[in-house]
């Protein structure tokens, strides 16, 4: 029980860091942004390249990650989700340029990369065994600082005045454009920061799992079943979700170990009958 607990919250940490991004976005443009998972996936090859190929230190790397999709999503946001959106009112035409952005993010990743499974030198050496848990020394590193990060962003959104300004916006978009906000400016701010936390996130896993040009995909349904889970567009419940669902996967691997890929599909039913009993999540309010 102590480890698939432990596992359980290593998980959680790692996918409430991908929700946070993709909720943040959501909730400032009420866009659904398909290609958080290529985002993630180009973190952690930017990782692989600047730590693992140019021998540079693991800090650097996550800094390169972050800043280069930090600034690929204040370039999204401002030369297409914007124009977008402002040509057209209908939904659709943001969910087909998201799902074009993914394709083209796919594309470029299997052009730079090629396809093959990429991995880095670990972080830190050695196993932690003790009190019926056995977890390498590095995952534990990698959930740590996932969690300092979570921590980092809400206590950023709360006190700080952009985070401020970035909650009104998302509570009420033209009340918080009628009381000074720059719209623009900080619906900008919020998609680099979904994407600097994807780009992170994928940084922290490529030490662990490695990346490929082809989990870009199923990255970005994790995310998506993460905010369904905890309500779109609310962090607390992107949070929720992440943890929820590193829980049921832990579980689920536990038990269902020999069957293999039978754990999803356990997981997708049960996200069924949830989402028929709470169709907005555990703290999401009905869209639109």
């Amino acid at each position: 029980m102590e480890q698939v607990i432990a596992n359980g919250l290593y998980l959680g940490a790692q996918y409430a860091l991908i929700a946070l991004g993709l909720t943040l976005i959501f909730a400032l443009m009420n866009v659904l942004n398909f290609a958080h998972g290529q985002m993630y996936v180009l973190g952690g090859f930017i990782t692989y390249t600047v730590y693992g190929q140019l021998g540079l230190p693991f800090v650097m790397a996550l800094l390169a990650s972050g800043v280069t999709l930090a600034v690929i999503g204040a370039l999204m946001e401002k030369f297409l989700f914007r124009t977008v959106i402002r040509r057209s009112h209908r939904e659709e035409s943001t969910m087909l340029l998201a799902a074009a952005t993914a394709f083209f993010f796919d594309a470029v990743i299997l052009l730079l990369f090629g396809e093959k499974q990429r991995g880095v030198p670990k972080i830190v050496k050695g196993v932690f065994n003790n009190a019926g848990i056995i977890m390498p020394y590095d995952r534990m590193v990698v959930g740590v600082l996932a969690i300092v990060f979570i921590a980092a962003f809400v206590l950023y959104m709360q006190y700080s005045r952009v985070g401020r300004a970035m909650r009104a916006l998302a509570q009420d978009r033209v009340a918080a454009q009628l009381m000074g906000v720059r719209v623009d400016r900080y619906s900008m701010i919020g998609f680099a920061m979904g994407a600097m936390l994807a780009g992170v996130v994928g940084g922290l896993l490529v030490t662990i799992t490695g990346v490929n040009s082809g989990i870009g995909g199923p990255i970005s349904i994790k995310a998506f079943l993460m905010v369904m889970i905890g309500g779109a567009g609310v962090v607390g419940g992107a949070i929720a979700g992440g943890f929820i669902l590193g829980m049921m996967e832990s579980v689920g691997l536990t038990v269902l170990r020999e069957y293999g890929d039978v754990t999803y599909l356990v997981i997708f039913a049960a996200l069924m009958v949830f989402l028929s009993i709470r169709p907005n999540g555990l703290m999401g309010k009905p869209w639109g």
